[in-house]
C-alpha cells in the first residue's frame, strides 16, 4: 500500500498515453480548427458547471489536458488526473456532481446522471434553452474514475434536444482509456 501510495505521487501522465495526441502532433494548416495540449496540474476540468476554478484541484499529482477547436462552434476535449489517493479523485466527483446540481445560469443548464464506467462515472449534459425548449447549443460529457485517476471526454457544438446517444464517442473513449489507466493509476 505505501509502495503504491508513493508511486502514484512520483509518477506523471506520460507523452503519449492521450487518446486524442497523435492526432494533436499533427501539422494541420487549417486556419478554422486547432488544437491545445497542456500538462498543467492546475487546469481546469473540461466539464466544469459555473467554471469554478477550484472545483476538482485538490489533491491533484499530474493532469494533462487536450483540446481540440473548430470555427465555428465545435470542440471536443480529453482530460486525465491522477489524484494522490482514491479518496481524493472520489471527492472531485463528489464536487462535481454538487455543481451540476447547483450551477445556474439563465438560459443555460445542466444535468447529469450516473453510468456504468470505472469505479464511478457521470454523463453530464450542458444544453442551451429558450424557455422550456432546447435549443441549439450544448456540451455532452463523460466523467469517469478508476482508483485515483479521473478520465474525461466532452464534445459540444450544435446540439438540440438532450439525447443518450450523443455521448457515444465519449462513452467509446472512456472504455478505452479506462482500460489502460491502470498503467499509470494505483488501481
Amino acid at each position: 500500500m505505501v509502495i503504491s501510495l508513493l508511486l502514484a505521487v512520483t509518477v506523471a501522465v506520460p507523452n503519449g498515453f492521450l487518446l486524442y495526441e497523435k492526432a494533436a502532433a499533427v501539422k494541420d494548416d487549417d486556419p478554422e480548427t486547432s488544437w491545445a495540449v497542456s500538462g498543467r496540474k492546475t487546469a481546469r476540468l473540461v466539464v466544469n458547471p459555473c467554471d469554478r476554478a477550484g472545483l476538482g484541484q485538490a489533491g491533484r499529482v499530474s493532469a494533462k489536458t487536450i483540446v481540440y477547436t473548430a470555427v465555428p462552434d465545435f470542440s471536443r476535449s480529453e482530460q486525465v488526473i491522477l489524484y494522490r489517493s482514491a479518496t481524493a479523485a472520489r471527492k472531485a466527483v463528489k464536487d462535481l456532481r454538487k455543481a451540476v446540481s447547483t450551477c445556474r445560469i439563465s438560459g443555460y443548464r445542466y444535468a447529469g446522471r450516473t453510468v456504468g464506467l470505472g469505479d464511478e462515472a457521470l454523463a453530464v449534459t450542458g444544453q442551451s434553452y429558450q424557455g422550456r425548449h432546447p435549443a441549439i447549443g450544448g456540451e455532452r460529457g463523460i466523467v469517469a474514475r478508476r482508483a485515483n485517476a479521473l478520465v474525461i471526454y466532452t464534445q459540444a457544438g450544435e446540439w438540440g434536444k438532450p439525447a443518450k446517444a450523443d455521448f457515444a464517442r465519449q462513452t467509446r473513449d472512456a472504455k478505452r482509456m479506462l482500460g489502460k489507466i491502470c498503467d499509470i493509476a494505483t488501481c
